[in-house]
């Protein structure tokens, strides 16, 4: 229990610090057409991915049943981005030190929710399957569309 809850607070104080990075980069634009353009919308996406990552974390803290869920949502989101980069489908908006930060927060989580170290929820292999589809959705929302 001590060990879960340390997890959570360190994933928690992780998100916390790059939510408030991340909203301070967000430029608010002057005039009101400029709220309907994609620019506007994409640099909410890093912002999203460290809002899942604070959602993850309190799961966790709180022992949620839906904990691995909401850990491997937000561990496929963080490593998709990278990935969809990487192979040329976006240019992604999250700066490297969000990047490398949020991968090995992915990583790390990734791993507490396949391995059900805390036993909470088991993933099934249909959550995990829509965890994925969640997560390039996410991606595809605030860098594609």
């Amino acid at each position: 229990m001590k060990k879960r809850k340390i997890i959570s607070i360190l994933l928690f104080i992780v998100g916390v610090v790059l939510s408030i990075s991340f909203i301070l980069k967000v430029e608010f634009p002057q005039g009101f057409e400029a709220y309907f353009k994609r620019e506007y919308y994409n640099q909410f996406g890093p912002l999203a991915i460290s809002i899942e990552l604070l959602i993850a974390s309190y799961y966790l803290f709180i022992r949620h049943k839906k904990a691995n869920f909401a850990l491997a949502l937000f561990g496929f989101t963080a490593l998709l981005d990278p990935l969809f980069n990487q192979i040329g489908l976006f240019n992604s908006t999250v700066p490297l030190y969000g990047t490398m930060i949020l991968s090995i927060c992915a990583i790390l989580c990734l791993w507490l929710a396949f391995i059900n170290i805390f036993n909470l929820k088991r993933l099934s292999y249909l959550a995990t399957i829509i965890s994925v589809i969640l997560s390039v959705f996410v991606e595809l929302f605030f860098n594609y569309l």
